[in-house]
């Protein structure tokens, strides 16, 4: 469970909100202030449209970054930028049950916004995804994993307050626009490199490679492509199948 859930949430707002002129949380009339400039030139110099037609984030754990990847209608994604990731918990591998202090691994999206996070400001993933509740341990498999200000986390993403601002706005605004904002997390880059650094990690725990190798092909499409990879889950072994971009 993420330290940053403890205030009640602002669920996914249509656009019509902001055109009408709806006042907007404090926290985030403020980040627009501190982060709309910085934001036009990252969109410029990608020569991207803002909000973004097309988003993803792609979480390292091992290497604590976290890249935010745009694009518009059509063509191989940009990256825009790449946001140091200041805190850890857990180890690599999935989450399976509350408490554990894990970070999930696997394929999800962004589903609701908290302007009054206790760490500055936060978004929510979908976790547990159609796999995690396949694979983990039920009924107790935790939730509340949000990407959030603040360096301290036991279970979540956490970056500076700074660029989270940033990275609310661009996502709230995708959101608002009517576009997914997806979010890939990884032990590690899935490279040649990383998987022979995850199998002796893993040592004796065969689940634990298999479950690796089955991130890897979501991870290998992104990278050969720059196309965000469709998903589905197999609904008899929770694991993760590519059927298309």
């Amino acid at each position: 469970m993420s330290l940053a859930v403890l205030m009640p949430l602002m669920l996914l707002a249509p656009a019509a909100a902001v055109a009408e002129g709806a006042s907007e949380p404090a926290r985030v009339r403020q980040a627009r202030a501190n982060a709309t400039a910085t934001i036009a030139e990252l969109f410029a110099a990608a020569k991207v449209a803002y909000p973004a037609r097309r988003m993803l984030l792609r979480a390292f754990k091992h290497e604590d970054q976290l890249e935010v990847w745009v694009g518009d209608r059509r063509g191989p994604m940009t990256l825009l930028t790449t946001y140091p990731i200041c805190a850890r918990s857990g180890e690599l591998g999935p989450k399976r049950r509350q408490g554990d202090l894990q970070v999930p691994e696997g394929f999800y999206q962004v589903v609701r916004f908290n302007p009054w996070s206790n760490y500055h400001l936060s978004f929510g993933l979908d976790y547990p995804n159609a796999s995690d509740r396949l694979l983990g341990h039920r009924p107790s498999l935790g939730g509340d994993i949000y990407i959030h200000g603040s360096c301290v986390t036991i279970g979540c993403i956490p970056i500076e307050d700074g660029p989270i601002e940033q990275l609310y706005l661009m996502a709230l605004d995708a959101a608002r626009a009517g576009r997914t904002v997806h979010v890939h997390i990884f032990p590690r880059r899935l490279d040649d490199a990383g998987m022979a650094a995850l199998a002796t990690l893993a040592g004796e725990d065969q689940a634990l490679v298999a479950f690796w190798r089955n991130l890897r092909p979501g991870y290998l499409f992104f990278e050969e492509k720059r196309e965000i990879p469709r998903i589905s889950v197999d609904p008899k072994t929770g694991g993760y199948q590519v059927v298309g971009g």
